[in-house]
This record gives structure tokens, sequence and C-alpha cells, in this order.
């Protein structure tokens, strides 16, 4: 089990595969400071189209840095008022293995 991930809602009306396209972005700018074995290794993310949410593992430091850096991304993207993330706990182990 995941102990730690961010999950990002997005407002009706944002395209959910251009932001998974921006966390795949982000996923390859960490893989620059990492490396591809960690990511392979550390990085992971679910996506629930029902909720329009993409869940991000958060429980390691690439995880951390993938995070930080999808958000940024998606600030510039969609705005501040185009998505809400919080920090949750618990969550399935599912979220880790689909890091690309």
């Amino acid at each position: 089990m995941i102990t730690e991930a961010y999950r990002y809602r997005f407002r009706q009306g944002a395209d959910l595969r251009q932001a998974e396209d921006t966390l795949l972005l982000a996923i390859l700018a960490a893989e620059g400071l990492y490396g591809e074995a960690c990511i392979r290794m550390d990085a992971g993310y679910a996506i629930d189209e029902s909720i329009r949410a993409i869940v991000v593992d958060a429980s390691t430091e690439v995880g951390q840095a993938v995070n930080g850096i999808f958000t940024s991304f998606l600030l510039k993207e969609f705005g501040r008022l185009g998505f809400h993330v919080r920090c949750v706990e618990g969550v399935g182990s599912d979220v880790r293995g689909d890091a690309r």
C-alpha cells in the first residue's frame, strides 16, 4: 500500500488527457534528475476518469519531485482555479504501477 500520494481533481471542461500528458512531461523532467531506473521503480500514478482525478505516488523522494514538478506545470497550464490538489494517505498499491 502506498502511504502517501497527491490527488489532483480537475474542473469540468479541463482536458484530463492533456493533464495526463502534462504529468508524463513532469515524469520525464524528474527522470533528468533521478535517472530512468529510479523513475521506473519509484514513480507511479493512476487516473480515475469518473471523478476527473489523477493520483500520483508521493511516498518516495522521486514521487515528491514528480508531484512538485507536476503541480508547477499545472499552475501554468490550467491556472490556480483549474484544479485542486490535496495529500491523501493509504492509497491502494495500484498507483505505483502506472509510470511510463
